[in-house]
Protein backbone atom coordinates (compact mmCIF):
# COMPACT_ATOMS: atom_id res chain seq x y z
CA UNK A 1 0.00 0.00 0.00
CA UNK A 2 1.32 3.51 -0.97
CA UNK A 3 2.04 5.55 1.93
CA UNK A 4 -0.63 8.63 0.80
CA UNK A 5 -2.75 5.60 0.56
CA UNK A 6 -2.38 4.63 3.66
CA UNK A 7 -2.27 8.17 5.45
CA UNK A 8 -5.29 9.32 3.59
CA UNK A 9 -7.10 6.14 4.98
CA UNK A 10 -5.95 6.70 8.74
CA UNK A 11 -7.20 10.01 8.55
CA UNK A 12 -10.38 9.13 7.57
CA UNK A 13 -10.57 6.82 10.37
CA UNK A 14 -9.66 9.03 12.54
CA UNK A 15 -12.22 11.97 11.37
CA UNK A 16 -15.10 9.50 11.26
CA UNK A 17 -14.23 7.81 14.41
CA UNK A 18 -17.82 9.12 16.05
CA UNK A 19 -19.64 8.57 12.67
CA UNK A 20 -22.23 6.12 11.67
CA UNK A 21 -24.58 5.63 9.09
CA UNK A 22 -28.38 3.92 9.21
CA UNK A 23 -30.20 1.76 6.48
CA UNK A 24 -33.19 1.36 6.75
CA UNK A 25 -36.07 0.35 4.30
CA UNK A 26 -39.73 -0.87 5.47
CA UNK A 27 -43.52 0.03 5.05
CA UNK A 28 -44.56 3.45 5.05
CA UNK A 29 -46.57 4.84 7.49
CA UNK A 30 -46.22 8.04 9.93
CA UNK A 31 -44.04 8.39 12.32
CA UNK A 32 -40.53 6.79 11.33
CA UNK A 33 -38.73 9.55 10.55
CA UNK A 34 -39.88 10.86 13.67
CA UNK A 35 -39.00 7.42 15.77
CA UNK A 36 -35.43 7.05 14.41
CA UNK A 37 -35.24 10.81 14.74
CA UNK A 38 -36.02 11.31 18.61
CA UNK A 39 -33.83 8.27 19.20
CA UNK A 40 -31.30 9.33 17.68
CA UNK A 41 -31.56 12.38 19.67
CA UNK A 42 -32.09 10.41 22.85
CA UNK A 43 -28.73 8.73 22.89
CA UNK A 44 -26.53 12.24 22.31
CA UNK A 45 -26.28 11.50 17.96
CA UNK A 46 -27.04 14.30 15.79
CA UNK A 47 -28.13 14.07 12.25
CA UNK A 48 -25.53 15.05 9.89
CA UNK A 49 -27.39 14.19 6.79
CA UNK A 50 -30.94 12.32 5.63
CA UNK A 51 -32.33 11.00 2.66
CA UNK A 52 -35.56 9.59 2.15
CA UNK A 53 -37.84 7.92 -0.42
CA UNK A 54 -41.16 5.91 -0.24
CA UNK A 55 -42.74 4.16 -3.37
CA UNK A 56 -45.89 4.89 -2.62
CA UNK A 57 -47.08 6.97 0.80
CA UNK A 58 -49.69 4.68 0.87
CA UNK A 59 -48.50 1.38 2.08
CA UNK A 60 -45.75 1.52 -0.41
CA UNK A 61 -42.31 0.59 0.92
CA UNK A 62 -40.20 2.90 2.83
CA UNK A 63 -36.55 3.72 2.64
CA UNK A 64 -33.71 6.08 4.20
CA UNK A 65 -29.88 6.49 4.90
CA UNK A 66 -29.13 8.44 8.05
CA UNK A 67 -25.96 9.70 8.68
CA UNK A 68 -25.17 11.09 12.29
CA UNK A 69 -22.58 11.48 15.14
CA UNK A 70 -22.59 10.30 18.35
CA UNK A 71 -19.89 10.85 20.85
CA UNK A 72 -18.32 7.40 22.13
CA UNK A 73 -19.71 5.85 19.36
CA UNK A 74 -17.65 2.39 19.40
CA UNK A 75 -17.99 2.17 23.50
CA UNK A 76 -21.60 2.44 22.93
CA UNK A 77 -22.54 0.83 19.82
CA UNK A 78 -23.93 -2.29 20.81
CA UNK A 79 -26.62 -1.04 23.13
CA UNK A 80 -27.34 1.67 20.44
CA UNK A 81 -27.97 -1.66 18.42
CA UNK A 82 -29.91 -3.80 21.04
CA UNK A 83 -32.20 -0.10 22.08
CA UNK A 84 -33.12 0.24 18.35
CA UNK A 85 -34.31 -3.16 18.12
CA UNK A 86 -38.14 -2.36 19.71
CA UNK A 87 -38.86 0.36 17.02
CA UNK A 88 -37.15 -1.89 14.46
CA UNK A 89 -40.02 -4.86 15.27
CA UNK A 90 -42.46 -1.93 15.87
CA UNK A 91 -41.85 -0.36 12.12
CA UNK A 92 -40.93 -3.54 10.56
CA UNK A 93 -37.76 -2.49 9.37
CA UNK A 94 -35.02 -4.34 7.49
CA UNK A 95 -32.07 -2.13 9.21
CA UNK A 96 -28.56 -2.19 9.67
CA UNK A 97 -25.99 0.56 11.31
CA UNK A 98 -22.49 0.61 9.67
CA UNK A 99 -20.04 2.58 11.38
CA UNK A 100 -17.99 5.17 8.75
CA UNK A 101 -14.18 4.10 10.55
CA UNK A 102 -14.73 0.43 10.01
CA UNK A 103 -13.21 0.60 5.95
CA UNK A 104 -14.36 -1.73 4.03
CA UNK A 105 -11.78 -4.85 2.26
CA UNK A 106 -12.34 -5.12 -1.31
CA UNK A 107 -11.09 -7.47 -3.79
CA UNK A 108 -10.80 -6.82 -7.24
CA UNK A 109 -11.53 -9.21 -10.04
CA UNK A 110 -9.25 -8.69 -13.43
CA UNK A 111 -9.02 -10.64 -16.44
CA UNK A 112 -6.90 -9.06 -19.76
CA UNK A 113 -8.22 -5.67 -19.82
CA UNK A 114 -7.56 -3.65 -17.06
CA UNK A 115 -8.57 -0.22 -18.13
CA UNK A 116 -11.45 -0.32 -14.93
CA UNK A 117 -8.52 -2.05 -12.75
CA UNK A 118 -6.27 1.05 -13.46
CA UNK A 119 -9.03 3.36 -12.62
CA UNK A 120 -9.97 1.68 -9.15
CA UNK A 121 -6.11 1.72 -8.67
CA UNK A 122 -5.97 5.45 -9.31
CA UNK A 123 -8.92 6.81 -7.54
CA UNK A 124 -7.41 4.60 -4.04
CA UNK A 125 -4.28 6.13 -4.78
CA UNK A 126 -5.09 9.67 -5.01
CA UNK A 127 -7.22 8.84 -1.80
CA UNK A 128 -10.65 9.42 -3.47
CA UNK A 129 -11.74 5.14 -2.77
CA UNK A 130 -12.51 4.79 0.95
CA UNK A 131 -11.03 0.90 1.03
CA UNK A 132 -8.53 -1.50 1.73
CA UNK A 133 -7.93 -2.90 -1.67
CA UNK A 134 -6.90 -6.18 0.12
CA UNK A 135 -5.69 -8.13 -3.21
CA UNK A 136 -6.52 -9.12 -6.99
CA UNK A 137 -7.35 -11.86 -8.15
CA UNK A 138 -6.49 -12.59 -12.64
CA UNK A 139 -7.39 -15.98 -14.78
CA UNK A 140 -3.96 -13.74 -16.34
CA UNK A 141 -0.75 -12.49 -15.25
CA UNK A 142 -1.15 -9.11 -17.55
CA UNK A 143 -2.12 -6.84 -14.81
CA UNK A 144 0.87 -8.05 -12.22
CA UNK A 145 3.31 -5.70 -11.98
CA UNK A 146 0.93 -2.88 -12.32
CA UNK A 147 -0.80 -4.15 -9.11
CA UNK A 148 2.16 -5.40 -7.12
CA UNK A 149 3.99 -2.16 -8.38
CA UNK A 150 1.62 -0.73 -5.40
CA UNK A 151 2.44 -3.48 -2.80
CA UNK A 152 -1.20 -5.40 -3.49
CA UNK A 153 -1.01 -8.62 -3.20
CA UNK A 154 -1.97 -10.18 -6.75
CA UNK A 155 -2.94 -13.82 -7.59
CA UNK A 156 -3.24 -15.74 -10.57
CA UNK A 157 -5.38 -18.51 -10.78
CA UNK A 158 -6.24 -19.73 -14.46
CA UNK A 159 -9.58 -20.32 -14.84
CA UNK A 160 -12.61 -21.74 -17.40
CA UNK A 161 -15.80 -23.58 -17.17
CA UNK A 162 -14.28 -27.07 -16.86
CA UNK A 163 -12.45 -25.62 -13.81
CA UNK A 164 -15.03 -23.64 -12.33
CA UNK A 165 -15.85 -25.43 -8.69
CA UNK A 166 -11.69 -25.55 -7.79
CA UNK A 167 -11.15 -22.28 -8.94
CA UNK A 168 -14.02 -20.71 -7.16
CA UNK A 169 -12.51 -22.86 -3.78
CA UNK A 170 -9.12 -21.28 -4.09
CA UNK A 171 -10.51 -18.28 -4.34
CA UNK A 172 -12.98 -18.43 -1.54
CA UNK A 173 -10.29 -19.57 0.53
CA UNK A 174 -8.09 -15.91 -0.01
CA UNK A 175 -11.68 -14.13 0.34
CA UNK A 176 -11.72 -15.47 3.70
CA UNK A 177 -8.10 -15.18 4.61
CA UNK A 178 -8.45 -11.22 3.51
CA UNK A 179 -11.93 -11.12 5.65
CA UNK A 180 -13.48 -9.27 2.16
CA UNK A 181 -16.56 -7.44 2.48
CA UNK A 182 -16.89 -6.67 -1.50
CA UNK A 183 -15.60 -8.18 -4.59
CA UNK A 184 -15.22 -6.06 -7.94
CA UNK A 185 -15.08 -7.47 -11.04
CA UNK A 186 -13.28 -4.93 -12.78
CA UNK A 187 -13.85 -6.93 -16.64
CA UNK A 188 -13.19 -10.25 -14.98
CA UNK A 189 -14.66 -12.46 -18.16
CA UNK A 190 -15.10 -15.47 -16.06
CA UNK A 191 -19.38 -16.80 -15.02
CA UNK A 192 -19.60 -17.37 -11.32
CA UNK A 193 -21.30 -20.07 -10.06
CA UNK A 194 -24.89 -19.95 -7.93
CA UNK A 195 -22.61 -20.94 -4.63
CA UNK A 196 -20.21 -18.28 -5.36
CA UNK A 197 -22.95 -15.66 -6.21
CA UNK A 198 -24.70 -17.00 -2.86
CA UNK A 199 -21.80 -16.19 -0.75
CA UNK A 200 -21.73 -12.58 -1.79
CA UNK A 201 -25.34 -11.16 -2.04
CA UNK A 202 -25.31 -8.23 -3.56
CA UNK A 203 -21.64 -7.83 -2.51
CA UNK A 204 -20.33 -8.42 -6.18
CA UNK A 205 -20.47 -5.50 -8.27
CA UNK A 206 -19.91 -6.12 -12.16
CA UNK A 207 -18.99 -3.46 -15.03
CA UNK A 208 -21.02 -4.61 -18.33
CA UNK A 209 -19.61 -2.99 -21.37
CA UNK A 210 -23.29 -2.22 -22.56
CA UNK A 211 -26.06 -0.24 -21.46
CA UNK A 212 -28.57 -2.79 -20.24
CA UNK A 213 -30.59 -4.26 -20.98
CA UNK A 214 -29.46 -4.11 -24.69
CA UNK A 215 -26.63 -6.56 -26.00
CA UNK A 216 -26.41 -8.46 -22.58
CA UNK A 217 -23.80 -11.40 -22.80
CA UNK A 218 -20.63 -11.43 -24.77
CA UNK A 219 -19.55 -9.32 -27.80
CA UNK A 220 -21.65 -6.15 -27.40
CA UNK A 221 -19.50 -3.59 -28.90
CA UNK A 222 -19.74 -6.02 -32.26
CA UNK A 223 -23.50 -6.37 -32.03
CA UNK A 224 -23.75 -3.09 -31.57
CA UNK A 225 -21.74 -2.05 -34.65
CA UNK A 226 -23.57 -4.55 -36.42
CA UNK A 227 -26.99 -2.88 -35.09
CA UNK A 228 -26.09 0.29 -35.64
CA UNK A 229 -26.69 1.66 -32.98
CA UNK A 230 -26.16 6.08 -32.23
CA UNK A 231 -25.00 5.50 -28.58
CA UNK A 232 -23.32 2.98 -26.52
CA UNK A 233 -23.02 3.10 -22.89
CA UNK A 234 -22.23 0.94 -19.60
CA UNK A 235 -23.30 -0.49 -16.49
CA UNK A 236 -22.28 -0.96 -13.48
CA UNK A 237 -25.03 -3.56 -11.08
CA UNK A 238 -24.64 -6.30 -8.64
CA UNK A 239 -24.40 -9.89 -9.69
CA UNK A 240 -26.81 -12.56 -9.56
CA UNK A 241 -27.22 -15.84 -11.11
CA UNK A 242 -29.11 -14.21 -14.06
CA UNK A 243 -26.32 -13.46 -16.19
CA UNK A 244 -26.06 -9.47 -16.26
CA UNK A 245 -29.60 -9.11 -14.80
CA UNK A 246 -28.74 -7.96 -11.22
CA UNK A 247 -30.07 -4.52 -9.90
CA UNK A 248 -28.48 -1.81 -11.98
CA UNK A 249 -26.22 0.85 -9.56
CA UNK A 250 -25.41 2.87 -12.37
CA UNK A 251 -25.19 3.51 -16.31
CA UNK A 252 -23.64 6.00 -18.61
CA UNK A 253 -23.77 6.40 -22.34
CA UNK A 254 -21.55 8.16 -25.39
CA UNK A 255 -22.50 9.37 -28.72
CA UNK A 256 -21.20 7.12 -31.48
CA UNK A 257 -21.68 7.50 -35.71
CA UNK A 258 -21.45 5.71 -38.89
CA UNK A 259 -17.67 6.72 -38.92
CA UNK A 260 -17.27 4.80 -35.49
CA UNK A 261 -16.01 0.70 -36.23
CA UNK A 262 -15.69 -1.78 -33.11
CA UNK A 263 -12.59 -0.86 -32.52
CA UNK A 264 -13.40 3.14 -32.22
CA UNK A 265 -16.60 1.89 -30.07
CA UNK A 266 -14.54 -0.09 -27.78
CA UNK A 267 -12.21 2.80 -27.16
CA UNK A 268 -15.44 5.14 -26.49
CA UNK A 269 -16.98 2.74 -24.56
CA UNK A 270 -13.94 1.90 -21.79
CA UNK A 271 -13.54 5.35 -21.03
CA UNK A 272 -17.66 5.21 -19.76
CA UNK A 273 -17.06 2.13 -18.60
CA UNK A 274 -13.92 3.31 -15.68
CA UNK A 275 -16.52 6.38 -14.92
CA UNK A 276 -19.90 4.39 -14.07
CA UNK A 277 -17.58 1.34 -12.16
CA UNK A 278 -15.98 4.35 -10.07
CA UNK A 279 -19.30 5.81 -9.13
CA UNK A 280 -20.92 2.27 -8.34
CA UNK A 281 -18.20 1.45 -5.94
CA UNK A 282 -17.89 4.82 -4.04
CA UNK A 283 -21.82 4.52 -3.65
CA UNK A 284 -21.59 1.25 -1.91
CA UNK A 285 -18.24 2.00 0.12
CA UNK A 286 -20.21 5.12 1.51
CA UNK A 287 -23.16 3.38 2.35
CA UNK A 288 -25.58 4.60 0.00
CA UNK A 289 -27.31 1.92 -1.97
CA UNK A 290 -30.26 -0.09 -1.06
CA UNK A 291 -31.27 -3.56 -2.57
CA UNK A 292 -35.36 -3.74 -2.90
CA UNK A 293 -35.95 -6.82 -5.19
CA UNK A 294 -33.88 -6.23 -8.79
CA UNK A 295 -34.11 -2.65 -7.86
CA UNK A 296 -31.91 -0.39 -6.07
CA UNK A 297 -32.53 2.66 -4.41
CA UNK A 298 -29.41 5.31 -4.47
CA UNK A 299 -28.91 7.77 -2.36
Amino acid sequence: MTSYATETLQNYQQKNADRARFLINCPDRPGIVAAVSQFLQGHGANIVESDQYTMDPMGGEFFIRIEFECPNLKEIADKLEADFQPIAEEFQMDWKIMYVSDIKNMAIFVSKEPHALLELLWEWQSGDLMANISLVISNHEDAREMVESLGIPFYYIPANKDIRKQVEEKQKELLAAHEIDVIVLARYMQILTPDFVQSFENRIINIHHSFLPAFVGAKPYERAYQRGVKMIGATSHYVTNDLDEGPIIEQDIGRVDHHDDVEDMKKIGQKIERSVLARAVKWHLDDRIIVHGNKTIVF
